[in-house]
């Protein structure tokens, strides 16, 4: 029997299997925001032929456990599908769940694949595709995609993230939107009335708020002492792909006709020139990049920060771990706002965000891929994926959840979801990676002193000794 063993606490969940036909059995669970679902539990059917399903997940406890939890949740209705079918395979499923580093956890499955080891599920960023794909290391499912027609609810523009090559490598499992947070009860301290307060979303939405006003907002709260040096905008304290609507905002373009990424030049300097600009202006710390996670969290809940920089997920991280004691939803309701990230005047002009959804996608090591993808199916319903939406402030990926009275009344997800109408993605590509690396190289630079000139240069000799002739600047 296949198992797969990293170093990592191992967490067993093996399927009741009973004798009795399938009896639906109402389970009544209040999940966030006093949201009652109601959803439907397909007991086992009769023993079969034991087949051992592997899924790993990487999950922030407690909001994001939806991720593996969801395709337990789905067991017992995955094998009450086969029993219809007169298939005698059972799926017994062993999950694995833990919040790694997302290097590590990327590292990990590769090695594992390579030794023939991987797990038959991996839910990972839609980027990994494009290094996955190419290795071999995942499942084209375009073609079993049709077997299962939970796949017909998702939402069209989400299969555009399992995308590599022409063909879909896996199904969305959530999504999300990276929004502006600010503190408003800072801005009434200095001196913003309600209404300029509340108005704040749409006029970033019309353009009429840019990122030069964002900036010079925040400049004026570190001179009036509404805040300290350093603390008028924060972004997260170390890579990753957030930074790349800020080179989109700015102008830039990473995909082109061909398989080889683009790098704009203009558009990098210009965010090298802002990045330079918020640390000379006082609005940003130079050691904002050596920060951890816990003091970015603390900072922004404890009100200590401006404008920050985020992901819709953060608000259930916030709630549940960092203000519960302060009145949970409440507290951040009363005390913070959210809105796209506005645009640069100097760039697009235009508002943005960025998607980046992670995905179920089925190891080529899986002995049993379709039993794998029953599996995905049974745990892509609305009931399942609200539930985990809710908790974690992630938005739904499917077209039901539109109209789906609990998702609907979830106040959080309801005022993010038009976010999406401004967003964009990461590319799916092989060369992803070497390009990030050498685009935060120009951003490290500009924030730690070098002029934005000086930071462009390293960043494309970065890219040229990397990508050689994968990278086109321009």
């Amino acid at each position: 029997m296949k198992r797969w063993t990293p170093i990592m606490a191992l967490f067993v969940v093996v399927a009741l299997i009973l004798t009795a036909c399938p009896s639906p059995t109402p389970e009544v669970k209040v999940v966030k925001e006093t949201v009652i679902v109601e959803k439907e539990v397909v007991k086992e059917v009769q023993v079969g032929q034991p087949i051992h399903i592997v899924a790993r997940c990487k999950a922030a406890p407690p909001h994001e456990e939806g991720r593996c939890n969801n395709l337990v949740s789905a067991v017992g209705a995955a094998n009450a599908a086969l029993a219809e079918k007169g298939d005698d395979r059972r799926i017994e499923l062993e999950i694995i769940q833990d919040n790694a580093d997302w290097g590590d956890y990327k590292t990990e499955f590769e090695l594992a694949s390579d030794a023939g080891q991987a797990p038959d599920i991996v839910c990972s960023g839609h980027e990994h595709i494009g290094d996955w794909g190419p290795a071999g290391y995942l499942v084209d499912v375009t073609a079993m995609l049709g077997d299962y027609t939970e796949f017909d609810d998702v939402i069209d523009a989400l299969w555009a993230s399992t995308e590599w090559n022409g063909k879909r490598w896996g199904v969305p499992q959530d999504a999300e939107a990276r929004p502006m947070f600010y503190n408003k009860t800072l801005l009434a301290e200095l001196g913003w009335s309600d209404a300029d307060i509340e108005s704040l979303p749409d006029r970033i939405m019309s353009g009429e708020f840019t990122w030069e006003d964002m900036f010079d907002t925040a400049e004026e709260a570190v001179k009036a002492g509404v805040v300290k040096e350093g603390n008028g905008w924060w972004h997260r304290p170390k890579n990753g792909g957030d930074f790349l609507y800020y080179y989109y905002t700015a102008g830039g373009e990473i995909v082109g006709d061909g398989d080889a990424l683009i790098f704009d030049k203009a558009a990098a300097l210009k965010v090298y020139e802002k990045l330079y600009a918020a640390v000379d202006r006082g609005i940003l710390s130079d050691t904002r990049l050596d920060g951890d996670w816990t003091g970015w969290h603390t900072g922004i809940t404890d009100g200590d920060v401006l404008f920050a920089f985020g992901g819709s997920w953060n608000w259930a991280e916030w709630f549940s771990n960092y203000v519960a004691d302060r009145g949970g939803q409440d507290y951040l309701w009363e005390h913070f706002g959210f809105a796209a990230i506005p645009g640069m005047a100097n760039g697009t002009g235009k508002p943005t965000t960025l998607t980046h959804p992670l995905i179920y996608m089925i190891s080529s090591a899986s002995e049993h891929p379709d039993l794998a993808l029953l599996l995905i199916s049974k745990a892509s319903v609305k009931e399942l994926n609200t539930d985990y939406a809710i908790a974690s402030g992630h938005l739904g990926i499917l077209k039901s959840q539109a109209e789906y009275g609990p998702y609907m009344s979830a106040k959080f997800l309801t005022q993010v979801l038009p976010l999406l109408d401004v967003t964009t993605f990461l590319p799916n590509s092989p060369h992803w990676s070497a390009w990030s690396n050498g685009y935060y190289e120009g951003i490290q630079a500009a924030e730690s002193g070098f002029s934005a000139e000086d930071a462009l240069d390293l960043a494309v000799d970065y890219l040229q000794n990397e990508l050689g002739e994968n990278v086109v600047i321009r």
